[in-house]
Formats: structure tokens, sequence, C-alpha cells
């Protein structure tokens, strides 16, 4: 009779100190009131002992979840251990026809030959409407066969060659398509798609798509040959122009009210403006670097273009930049400078007449107004010969206002220089070239014989390149 449960799969609890066991039955002893159970599991880990022996008295309640048919119990021990896991737990005793591994092949045979079916890689064969189909079976005792269908197919079954997009997009014609999509909108008078080699014309967002007149870059004419020619960042012809005829300029316009202080005013605001863009702009002047005030030395001559000078010192001393004129004691001094250095005087800048006072360390920027083409010989005097000097030892870089026009290079090399109105033909000593709108008006322009339309645009200093 005993022999008769042999390779049952039974649940024993032992109460609540020992747990719940599980396993197949191996062996009962009527007489020591005792059974066994092989491969066994402790609350639901398996055990490290390959049988477990437990006492009638410590037995609380015994369940069997599973009876072996036929012929079955001596073969108990060929059973997987994955089949004795906790999944029977709470089961009550049933009476099968198959065996519990003859019903667990059937189904994960079941469950794979169904993935053959219905898991392809396309889904073009399912209709969209279409749901998955539920499988039926009980729902606690089915879990495990889900995750046999889910997760326990063999690796060698899926296929290991990627989709291949190239070969499908060579199935389409594109250029069959769009030859069809053109032909439809010109029979239906809709609007061309235009030659696909044809390149449409590319407008920024400040351009104009209407049509309008071609544009004109050279609109600045001069009466005489040009030695030299320059174009803005946009594309316009600036022509230079001999030191006589800018003089003739700046003459007519003094006698139609852009006397000599307007214009100095305004070459001053103009040259601040940019020495004030090569300090730093506002990186360097600004409220949180007050104690790194940018400083600047001015070399200016007794001359108008020293006056120049002068005007944008003060304009930087009031923009809180440490000034240090240099300007060489004369008994007679123009109108023009006097003015000036009254004004500068009431500035924070510094004035000195001795080279020995200008800084011996480098200075942030050197503006350059010693030289005048009306008082050559101030070249061959001592002071201007050691300021020369002093601007060559100091590596500072320098930035020259209306510089002259020299035959031979000599002096202090400009790495920037600022022309009036329009430039002279500079050479390569001058550096780089800019040009400052100091007021005149066209008519004066004309007035001299020259055809001008104004380069500035919406500036007052412009670069300009060598054409």
């Amino acid at each position: 009779m005993a022999t008769d449960w042999l390779g049952s799969i039974v649940s024993i609890n032992c109460g609540d100190s020992l747990g719940v066991y599980q396993g197949r039955v191996s062996a009962v002893d009527q007489v020591s009131q005792t059974i066994s159970l092989t491969r066994p599991f402790h609350n639901g880990v398996k055990c490290l002992v390959p049988e477990v022996t437990f006492r009638a008295g410590d037995i609380t309640e015994l369940k069997i979840l599973e009876i072996p048919g036929p012929g079955e119990n001596q073969h108990f021990g060929d059973l997987h251990q994955t089949e004795l896991g906790p999944s029977g737990v709470g089961y009550q005793q049933q009476q099968c026809s198959k065996s519990y591994v003859d019903r667990h092949m059937e189904s994960l045979s079941q469950s794979r030959s169904f993935r053959r079916r219905h898991n392809s890689w396309s889904s073009s064969s399912r209709h969209p409407n279409q749901a998955t189909p539920k499988k039926s079976g009980l729902k606690n005792g089915q879990m495990k066969s889900k995750d046999d269908e889910c997760f326990g197919d063999d690796i060698e079954e899926i296929p290991d060659t990627d989709f291949d997009f190239e070969g499908n997009l060579a199935l389409f014609d594109k250029a069959a398509v769009f030859e069809e999509i053109d032909t439809y909108e010109r029979r239906s008078g809709t609007r061309s798609r235009g030659i696909p080699n044809e390149k449409p014309a590319r407008y920024r967002h400040d351009e104009n798509i209407l049509e309008s007149e071609p544009i004109v870059y050279r609109r600045i004419t001069v009466p005489h040959n040009v030695s030299k020619e320059f174009c803005t960042d946009s594309g316009l012809v600036v022509p230079s122009v001999s030191y006589e005829l800018h003089k003739k300029l700046l003459s007519v316009a003094e006698k139609h009210g852009l006397t000599l202080e307007r214009r100095l005013e305004m070459t001053g605001v103009c040259a601040s403006q940019m020495a004030l863009t090569l300090l730093g702009g506002p990186n360097r002047l600004n409220p949180k670097n007050v104690h790194q005030r940018p400083t600047v030395a001015l070399l200016c001559g007794p001359h108008v273009k020293g006056a120049q000078g002068i005007s944008c010192g003060r304009h930087l001393a009031n923009h809180d930049v440490q000034v240090i004129l240099f300007l060489p004691n004369f008994v007679k001094m123009l109108e023009s400078i006097t003015n000036e250095l009254s004004l500068f005087s009431k500035t924070q800048g510094q004035q000195v007449s001795s080279l020995k006072d200008l800084p011996t360390s480098p200075v942030d920027l050197v503006i350059n107004c010693l030289d005048c083409p009306e008082n050559a010989f101030l070249r061959d005097q001592p002071w201007y010969k050691a300021a020369v000097a002093w601007a060559n030892q100091n590596r500072a870089p320098v930035l020259s206002i209306d510089p002259p026009v020299h035959e031979v290079e000599q002096g202090i090399d400009a790495k920037w220089s600022l022309a009036l109105g329009l430039p002279l033909p500079l050479g390569e000593h001058a550096g780089r070239i800019y040009l400052c709108d100091i007021g005149i008006p066209q008519q004066v322009f004309q007035e001299v014989g020259i055809n001008y339309h104004s380069p500035f645009g919406c500036k007052f200093v412009i670069p300009l390149h060598s054409a």
C-alpha cells in the first residue's frame, strides 16, 4: 500500500518552525512512521541535500500535488529538477490521466509550434485589427508554460540576418515616381516642382525677394587716376585720393560750415569708439574690472593731427580709460591744440612733455598722432626720434589716426590706421585700414569733382580691404 505513493509529488507543512517542504516521494516506512522526499525544496528554495526524511510527528499537513500514472513510479528519479518548483503550492489533490512529465512536454511543444506559426519577423501577414490569440488553461497553472513560450526558444532558431534597408530602398524607383508627380502637376495646372538640376535662388532673412536693379559696387569715382583701391565688407569699392584732393575736400567742407572744431570732435568720437573696441569693449570696460583699467599712451605733435589725438584722448578719459598724453613743449601752440588741451585738463588724463615720464612697462594701446605732411621737419627733432624709439620698444599695438603717406617707410609701424572721409593710398606700414565718417555732405564731394555715395551703411567706422 505504501509503495503506491512512490513517485508522487507532495507538499509537507511542518509548522512555523520547520516550514514547508516539497518534493517527490522516494520512500515510505510504515514501521518507523517516516516519509522521504528526493530533490526537496524548502519554502520554495532548493535544498542542498538530495533527500530529506520526515517523522509523522513533525508533519502538520500533507498535500498530494501529483500522482504518477501506472508504471511511472519507478522512473520518478529521471524528472528534471525544475519541475519540482513551488508552483504547485496550494493545489488540491487531483487525478490525471497523463503524467506530469507528459503534460509538461506536450504544453512546451505546443507553445513552440505556436511561435513558429505566429511569431514571425514580418507582421505583414497579420491583419491590423487581428488580436493576438489568447491561450487557454488555468491562470496559475499555465504561468510556467507562458515563461517557456516567451523565453524558452532555442538561440539557433532566431535568424541572425538584419533587415536589408538598402536593398528594399533600391526597389523604390524615385525618379519614376517624381516624373509621374511632375506629369500630373503639369496636366492639372498646379505649380511645377521645377527641374531637379536647377538650383533655386537662396535668400537671407534680410534680403528682398522682389526683383530690383542690379547692384552697383563702384559708386564712388574720383577725378584723377586711382593709385590704390579698397573695398568694404559688403563689396563696395572705395578709391583712394591724393593728399592734395583730400586737403581740398576738407577746405571746401569748412567753408560750408564743417569747421575745424566740428571735424576735431567727429574725429575724436570715431577714433575713441574704435580704440574702446580694440581695448576689449564691454568685456574689459565694466564695473567688475575697475581694478584693471586699460592704459593708453597718446603721442601727439604740435599740429592739427595732434589736436585730433587730444580730442580722442579726452573721450577715452571720459570712459574711464587711463590716458597718458605726450606733447612736447613749444613756445607757441595752435589755437585748436590750446582749446583741446584746455578740455583735456578737465579730465583725469595725465599730460607729460618728457619721454622719461612715459611708462616703461607695456601699455594696452599706443595712439600715434606725431606725423603731419606739412611739418615734415619735425622728423629731425630729438623728441620725435625719442618718441618713435619708445613706441617701438614698448611693444604695444599702435593705432595711427589720419596717417600721411610716406615715400620711405620710417617711424612707427601701426597695426591699425584710421582714415578720414576717404582713404589715402597708404602702404603696408599702415596695417589694417579703417575709414570713419566725419560728416562731410554729399554735395561737398560733388563740388570737388568726386561722385560720392556713402559706403558706411549703419556704422561710422568701417574696415577697408585691399581690392
